[in-house]
């Protein structure tokens, strides 16, 4: 492996992806103090509107319609995940807010927006902030109160082909966290021609050793995404698609919650043994990430952070080629709350 294959940090986002990825933008302004009123029945929510197949990974549980393109959801979140852990701090996991965007997009995108399951969705971009004020952890589950606006929505054959979705979590009318996405919708058949040859179920397991757990905020090794490498501040992506949570039903390619996540655990690698508890970050993709070639993500902490803060830019590389781009920001020590 040589630096060659880690062209420069500051490559554009726009290069076409396999999913004709937008650059990520930044969210406008959203209310957070505003509290929806919801409608007199709420709907239920089952496995397959949010794309799970364990219930315990399933947080969304009811659904409103509050006008036109709003919408309200109620979702629960558990105290002992085995995968979205409470942090040595008893706070909950700030991943939690992501999954619960990704899963709540896709129920409104089907139940509310009708686009029929068994559809793709390809997450072009996010971004997220927690308030870890309002995150603490106890002995049970909390529910949360979503809220959910979605706009620029475009339309192909009669069904939403893009959209973007603003969301508002609370937690006891108290905000917990909010978060953006661009997602692309496409029907099987295109997403075939998209995919070409590479539409079959991917089967990995890791073959390379792991970062000890503890220097990626992890308990289990299972948990770990990152192999060493012989660069300094590189490591080598590991994938186990029988890991419970992220590889739930078969997929051709790498899930972008796997990305985040190993761009989190890339993030508190670098800056370990100094703690890095992130409380707000984004990530856009260029493409996809594929089975059975290596990923190599890279961190750098970048400079000029809001005081208080410090920022962390991930980047992962296949084939010579960008795959996504993260920031990751987290109070610095003595910054936080």
């Amino acid at each position: 492996m040589t630096t060659a294959a880690f062209p420069d940090i500051s490559t554009d986002l726009s290069e076409a992806g396999s999913a004709g990825a937008p650059t990520a933008t930044a969210a406008p302004a959203l209310a957070t103090t505003a509290k929806p009123t919801a409608g007199p029945e709420a709907n239920p929510v089952t496995m397959e509107l949010v794309h799970r197949t364990n219930e315990r990974d399933a947080f969304p549980t009811a659904w409103t319609h509050i006008d036109e393109n709003r919408f309200l959801v109620n979702a629960r979140w558990p105290h002992d995940h085995p995968f979205f852990a409470p942090a040595q701090d008893r706070r909950h996991d700030p991943l939690l807010i992501v999954e619960t965007m990704r899963q709540t997009t896709m129920l409104i995108t089907h139940a509310g927006l009708g686009v029929p399951v068994g559809h793709h969705f390809l997450l072009s971009a996010l971004g997220f902030t927690g308030h870890p004020e309002h995150m603490a952890a106890g002995d049970a589950p909390i529910d949360i109160d979503v809220e959910v606006t979605c706009s620029d929505v475009h339309q192909r054959a009669g069904h939403v082909a893009r959209m973007r979705s603003d969301l508002v979590l609370r937690r006891a009318g108290q905000v917990i966290g909010s978060g953006w996405g661009q997602i692309n919708c496409t029907s099987p058949q295109v997403y075939r021609r998209l995919r070409g040859s590479r539409t079959g179920a991917g089967s990995c397991k890791p073959h390379t050793p792991s970062l000890p757990p503890q220097q990626v905020g992890r308990t289990d090794t299972a948990d770990v995404l990152l192999s060493p490498s012989p660069q300094q501040n590189v490591w080598r992506l590991r994938v186990d698609t029988d890991h419970g949570t992220l590889f739930q039903r078969p997929n051709d390619h790498i899930p972008g919650m796997l990305l985040l996540e190993a761009a989190r655990q890339a993030a508190r690698a670098l800056i370990a043994p100094e703690p890095f508890a992130p409380l707000s970050g984004d990530i856009a993709f260029s493409r996809y990430a594929e089975f059975g070639s290596p990923c190599w993500i890279q961190a750098h902490e970048l400079p000029g952070a809001e005081p208080g803060k410090r920022a962390v830019q991930v980047t992962g590389h296949q084939d010579d080629r960008l795959v996504f781009r993260a920031t990751i920001t987290a109070d610095a020590p003595g910054g936080g709350a």
